[in-house]
């Protein structure tokens, strides 16, 4: 109070008022509601433009000043997660009962599609254009003078020296509508709680990390469900826990369910600095569940690990990374998807049914965020910037950074920042001056007029960043700009990761970015290249996509400190980059277009100029990719994009048929074994988009023929469908090839008639599994032991003599048997007969 004096206000008065500084130290000082208490707001209009994510509140306003409007102040402030001791303000009052079911909203009327930009069609719309964008003024004067109603004199010198501002127009118009397509952000939607499906029942597994058994949200979940059916049991994970124990403990007892509180952990691996425990143990758990073949919903939980209202905590980077690796989960392994819980600070009864009713709903939001007011779902949405003229503009300046500087990407980026301004680039790469193409880009920027370093640096080396850093500020002028573009990006599923592969994918990306924010101070923008695995996830992208995650909490925590942060999950680019070594048509087919470099960093610059946190800008082809990405199941985070939202009608031509197992009982034995071949390979070959069978070998790994985890599971689906069995999401990697495939197939649908035989063949299909997926590649990488090959050939050869054996016994059996029979006389046999049946 003792600042907010006679003086202050007389020096407000006199001098600026510098209310924005005001506002940014209360931010960096963590206040995240304001409340203006005065007759009329005239304040929060600014605190909105100085701050977003932030509670603004009036007390009073003109014509409304009595203790109405001040107890419905008081309401929306509650409503909005500030506290309000009731019993004060009303003193008095008593409690109504509310619905018992939360108020629910749908919508009735088409979504209007989001406007391209582009002209309206008409006629003579497309000659006109057509014109201007091929410069032709002679076209351009003769349509203006056809349509003109009185002669008009020459148009064609006025119409040149008009064309190239015309054409510059047309060509941003249209850049502008691209960009706007492609520009996606994550926003939290109310949604009402599920009807209990059933009540919860069986043992449920509560997976928590090691120094958490006495953790408060531990007792709570558990009581949560006890309360409602089901029997929790604690499961501990500790630090350096193996992947077999694991799967022993898992195995010994299956679980009906998972809750795992691994997120609760903000701990880094004890081998790891850079790898969050909690991310660590979540593989561990796929990977020990699948071990182990339970087949139960896993549910992720987190406290505040996300920031799905304005008055939330900005989310700690190691709940986005347990998200992210969660997410990847679902898609590589559905058999084992729950779903993604974020707990609030307040546990009660409320939230305790609440949770219990999410965990019962057989199929229904995924990634939800459980608040004092209900519950929200996480949603993709479009997000086209606004025409606004008057947002403020980023004037690049001095030095900028750019790390990853000498890939494809990097290269980008620094052409890019040589062109709007940018007096001093400094490009940081792992091989600095010895990367491929690095004399030639130094080369084309130099032309540009720009003053060019080329830094060979690890930037995930604090020491060693620190150091270059030093030396630039140094040298002058000093950085304004950082573009942190370096990563590392490994395809693996998570059941073939191990913490070191998930150290190594983090390390770039996470440390560096982490050095760049503590290192660097003073700046104009940061700005974080993120990708699109952060957002939705992306099969053998676990790692990755954690390490993207991670950027995006970066962003927002700095937005909270009051620091300029910008990350942009990118989808493919075209040209140089991350996307690089695979083709444009494998993209195509998962429905991600590349993009042009140019319009996406016109997409990168608008987003700077408008401070944007965090943004996706990808071309989705939705038609493509909602389907693949829906495959197992639904995906509700997609739901709010009406291109994305399945047809109305489905177009059967291509489904499989069902009644496939009684076609092929139907047949010889040997006739339906290759009947059922062919249909493998022929589902295959649909998958694939291959005009027919004969495209699929069969004794091709499915995965150098083109199958990822997203495909493999389409191919599951289609053969769920056919055979009618209850087939699991691996079923293309645990049987690698279509004869393989076809073999297990065919012991599940028992086409021989033989029961045992079938069992028998059914283990057959599954060593010859084994057996392929040690020989697609050389046995020296699968098996690198020379006693273990040894011993593995032994073996084999062992059994099939001991088989060979038994079999020639078996007939040499039978032919004796038929000797002996031929051998007996009738009256011999009919005494026999009378024997053992009695007389008639």
């Amino acid at each position: 109070t003792a600042e907010l004096g006679p003086e202050y206000w007389y020096r407000n008065l006199r001098q600026t008022v510098e209310f924005q500084a005001g506002v940014e130290c209360l931010l960096a000082q963590g206040h995240r509601v304001f409340l203006e208490s005065s007759p009329h707001p005239v304040l929060t209009v600014g605190i909105e433009e100085t701050a977003d994510r932030v509670v603004v509140l009036e007390s009073l306003r003109r014509d409304e000043g009595g203790l109405r409007r001040l107890v419905d102040a008081a309401g929306e402030a509650w409503c909005r997660g500030v506290p309000i001791d009731w019993a004060k303000m009303l003193p008095g009052g008593r409690r109504v009962e509310l619905p018992t079911y939360p108020f629910q909203h749908q919508h009735y009327w088409l979504e209007a599609p989001v406007p391209t930009g582009h002209a309206t069609a008409g006629p003579g719309v497309d000659e006109f254009w057509a014109a201007v964008e091929q410069g032709d003024a002679a076209v351009l004067a003769a349509l203006l003078r056809g349509s003109a109603a009185e002669p008009v004199k020459d148009l064609h010198a006025p119409l040149a020296d008009l064309l190239p501002t015309l054409s510059a127009w047309r060509r941003d118009r249209h850049r502008k509508a691209a960009v706007d397509s492609w520009r996606y952000r994550i926003v939290w939607r109310p949604v009402a709680a599920p009807q209990y499906a059933r009540m919860l029942s069986g043992r449920w597994a509560v997976v928590l990390p090691a120094d958490h058994e006495d953790d408060p949200v531990v007792d709570w979940v558990c009581s949560a469900l006890r309360g409602h059916g089901a029997e929790p049991e604690q499961l501990v994970l500790g630090l350096r826990e193996s992947r077999s124990a694991l799967t022993a403990r898992l195995a010994a007892d299956p679980p009906a369910g998972v809750v795992s509180l691994l997120g609760l952990s903000g701990a880094v691996h004890p081998d790891h600095e850079v790898l969050p425990s909690a991310v660590a143990g979540t593989v561990l758990l796929v990977q020990a569940l699948s071990d182990a073949a339970v087949r139960a919903p896993v549910w992720n939980l987190t406290r505040n690990g996300v920031s799905a209202t304005a008055t939330d905590p900005v989310a700690p980077a190691h709940a986005a990374q347990v998200w992210a690796v969660a997410r990847v989960a679902g898609l590589e392994h559905p058999e084992l998807w729950g779903g993604l819980l974020d707990l609030p600070d307040r546990l009660d009864d409320r939230a305790a049914a609440l949770l219990a009713a999410v965990l019962s709903a057989d199929e229904g939001e995924d990634q939800l965020a459980l608040r004092p007011a209900g519950l929200l779902a996480r949603r993709l949405v479009r997000a086209p910037a606004p025409d606004d003229a008057e947002a403020p503009v980023w004037q690049p300046r001095d030095t900028a950074l750019v790390t990853g500087g000498t890939g494809g990407l990097g290269g980008q980026v620094a052409r890019w920042l040589a062109d709007v301004g940018v007096r001093h680039i400094v490009l940081v790469s792992r091989r600095g001056p010895t990367a491929d193409g690095a004399d030639r880009l130094r080369d084309d920027l130099t032309a540009r007029g720009v003053r060019v370093t080329i830094v060979a640096c690890d930037v995930a080396d604090r020491a060693a960043l620190a150091a270059l850093l030093d030396r630039v500020q140094a040298d002058g002028p000093p950085i304004r700009t950082v573009v942190h573009a370096a990563g590392s990006g490994r395809a693996a599923r998570l059941l073939d990761t191990d913490a070191e592969e998930t150290t190594a994918v983090l390390r770039a990306k996470t440390a560096g970015a982490r050095h760049l924010h503590e290192l660097l101070d003073d700046l104009d923008a940061f700005v974080l290249f993120s990708s699109g695995a952060g957002v939705w996830g992306s099969g053998a992208q676990g790692a990755y996509a954690a390490a993207n995650a991670y950027l995006d909490a970066l962003a927002e925590q700095r937005r909270s400190q009051g620091r300029p942060a910008t990350s942009v999950a990118w989808g493919a680019w075209a040209g140089d980059g991350m996307t690089a070594g695979v083709g444009e048509e494998w993209w195509g087919r998962q429905g991600l277009r590349f993009m042009d470099p140019r319009a996406a960093l016109c997409a990168l610059h608008q987003a700077i100029d408008r401070a944007e946190g965090t943004l996706v800008v990808a071309d989705i082809d939705w038609r493509t990719f909602a389907p693949l990405f829906a495959s197992a199941r639904t995906r509700p985070l997609i739901a709010d994009i009406p291109e994305a939202r399945p047809e109305p009608t489905l177009d059967t031509a291509d489904q499989p048929t069902p009644g496939l197992a009684a076609k092929l009982a139907a047949l010889p034995e040997d006739e339906g074994r290759r009947a059922l071949l062919s249909e493998v390979r022929a589902q295959a070959a649909v998958v694939l988009g291959h005009a027919g069978a004969d495209a699929v070998p069969v004794d091709r790994p499915f995965r150098e023929l083109g199958f990822d985890s997203l495909s493999a599971v389409k191919l599951r689906n289609r053969l769920v469908a056919a055979t009618g069995l209850d087939l699991p999401a691996t079923l293309v990697f645990d049987h690698p090839t279509s004869t393989t495939l076809a073999a297990y197939l065919g012991a599940r649908l028992r086409i021989d008639g033989n029961p045992a035989g079938s069992a028998l063949l059914e283990d057959l299909a599954r060593l010859e599994s084994t057996v392929a997926s040690l020989t697609a590649a050389p046995l020296a990488e699968t098996v690198p032991d020379d006693r273990d090959r040894a011993a593995f050939t032994a073996r084999l050869r062992a059994l099939l003599e001991r088989w060979s054996q038994a079999q020639a016994q078996g007939e040499g059996l039978v032919a004796t048997t038929r000797e002996e029979i031929d051998d007996v006389s009738d009256d011999d046999l009919f005494d026999f007969i009378d024997a053992k049946f009695g007389r008639s």
